[in-house]
This record gives structure tokens, C-alpha cells and sequence, in this order.
């Protein structure tokens, strides 16, 4: 099979999509790197829930009854999000599953299936009787983990770049960039938000070590993530639009304030409260002493 022939920071590769092909009798099932990819990021992030669920106070078997039943909802709604705002007409229901074309999940939005996550989890830690906040804490620091690595899928199927760098060395090519936008170098804007995402889980790993309340570390997520793919959004060629409107970076603008509010309202009335406890104590300690000169 012909691959992709990219050329990034000038290094000329040929990607081939397909990793390999199962025979299923007359027909075949191709299976896609960009697959492989996502379910590796999806290990990784396992892996790392497993071994940090007690330090968030969290028991791995109830943790893992919480996963096998978000993970689907939230494939599912990354799939929904992406048909709503890209506009994909559809058939018929087999055509959101992919058996229509036999693509398989041909568009899929990280966005739709952070939301479907988090909504099925809450209900989830509902049921198994899982802290919520502390479940929230630990599967943000997955997320990254997750993101940082998907985002090769990406590369692989030369999808998520940007417009013309302007620049004689940084950026890439391909065959799809030139066929879609000419001849020159794009902002290879999968590797940004990999990289943003890969930074994002080292602060977010040493911060949970150091948490002062459950949600603190989702939140800085929210914040984290929002700040970049708002901007890393503004450079890409294929956002989905709401109009004139670039969904995610309206989104990621719209957490990311949300997300720096709250925990500054939080981390201002922890501290409040600390300094109330001082003085009690304070006051407390200065009555003994003032009753024992009385004495």
C-alpha cells in the first residue's frame, strides 16, 4: 500500500495509515495506526490509575467498574460531538457506527469524549460510591497522558495541522497539505498539543502530590489544557465551526476561566479559614497565658 510521504523539520518519512489487515472471509478488516495509537494512550493511562488510585484514596476495583463503562459512552460521544458540529450528513444509523462506508470511526473529537466521560462517570462514582472529586483528580492526569499520546494518531493520518509557517525549516509537509493548501510548511499542530499535554501531566503529577482539596487537580486540568488547544486551535485548518465560531477554542477559552475562578476562590477561602484557625489557636493560647500571670 502507497503510504503518505511527509517531510517534518526535514525529515522525510513514508506513513502508511494501515497497520495491518485481518481476513474476514471474502472481505478484510483493516486495522488503522491511528487506532493502535489511541488504545496505547488509553493503556498508559490505565496503567498510571492503577498504581496512583490509592494515593487519591480510591479502591482500583471499584475505579475499574467506573472505566469499562465510560470508556464506550465516551467513544461514543466523541463521535456525536464531531457528526454535530462538522456537519456530517448520515444515511442512516449504521453510518455514525462506520459499517456504512466501512471507515469505522471516521471523526472523532477529543472534546465530545471528555464530556461524555466526565457526565457518565459522575453517575458512575454515583452507583460504585466513589468519590467523585478524588475520581476526577486521578483520571485528569490520565486524560493527559492519554492525549499527549493519541495525538501521533494524528500525525500518522496527517490530520490536526495548522496554516503556513512562514518558515523555511520549522513545520511540515505532505501530500495531503500540498493537495489541500500548495506548496510550504504547516504548523504541525498535533505535536504542540502533544507536547502541551506531555507538560501538562508532569505539573499535574507533581501537583496531586500536593493537593489541598479533591477537584483541585481537574481543575488545573481544565485550566491547563483550555489555555493551550484555545490557542493551538486558532492555528489549525480543520476546527469545527459553529459559524464563523472555532467550537473548541470557544470551549477551551470558556473552561479555562471557568477552571482559574474557581480555583482561586477555593484556594482564597481555604486560606481564610486557615488564618481563622490561627488566630483561634492564638487567641486561645494568649488566654491561657494572660490566666496564668492572673494566677
Amino acid at each position: 500500500m502507497k503510504g503518505i510521504d511527509v517531510t517534518i523539520f526535514g525529515i522525510n518519512l513514508n506513513l502508511k495509515p494501515i497497520a495491518f489487515t485481518i481476513p474476514l472471509g471474502d472481505k478484510h478488516w483493516d486495522i488503522y495506526w491511528y487506532g493502535i495509537i489511541i488504545a496505547l494512550g488509553f493503556m498508559l493511562a490505565l496503567i498510571y490509575g492503577m498504581k496512583n488510585a490509592k494515593r487519591f484514596s480510591i479502591e482500583t476495583d471499584r475505579m475499574l467498574d467506573v472505566i469499562l463503562v465510560v470508556v464506550p459512552i465516551a467513544i461514543l460521544s466523541a463521535r456525536l460531538y464531531y457528526v454535530i458540529f462538522d456537519g456530517v450528513k448520515l444515511e442512516s444509523v449504521a453510518d455514525f457506527f462506520g459499517f456504512g462506508n466501512s471507515s469505522g470511526f471516521s471523526g472523532l473529537a477529543i472534546y465530545g469524549g471528555v464530556i461524555g466521560a466526565f457526565l457518565s462517570g459522575a453517575i458512575m462514582c454515583k452507583l460504585r460510591k466513589v468519590k467523585i472529586l478524588d475520581m476526577f483528580d486521578l483520571a485528569a492526569i490520565g486524560f493527559l497522558i492519554g492525549q499527549s499520546v493519541g495525538r501521533w494518531g494524528n500525525f500518522v493520518n496527517q490530520e490536526a495541522y495548522g496554516d503556513f509557517t512562514g518558515s523555511t525549516w520549522w513545520g511540515m509537509q505532505s501530500d495531503r497539505t500540498i493537495r489541500e493548501m500548495g506548496e510550504g510548511l504547516v504548523h504541525p499542530c498535533f505535536l504542540y498539543e502533544s507536547l502541551w499535554c506531555l507538560a501538562g501531566f508532569i505539573l499535574l503529577h507533581l501537583l496531586s502530590k500536593k493537593r489541598r482539596f479533591s477537584g483541585q487537580v481537574v481543575l488545573s486540568y481544565a485550566a491547563w489544557y483550555g489555555f493551550g488547544r484555545a490557542f493551538i486551535e486558532l492555528l489549525r485548518t480543520d476546527s469545527l465551526m459553529l459559524g464563523r465560531i472555532r467550537v473548541s477554542s470557544l470551549l477551551s477559552f470558556t473552561l479555562c476561566i471557568s477552571a482559574i475562578i474557581l480555583l482561586a476562590v477555593i484556594n482564597n477561602r481555604l486560606k481564610n479559614n486557615e488564618e481563622k484557625v490561627y488566630e483561634n489557636i492564638f487567641e486561645e493560647n494568649g488566654e491561657e497565658v494572660l490566666n496564668d500571670q492572673d494566677n
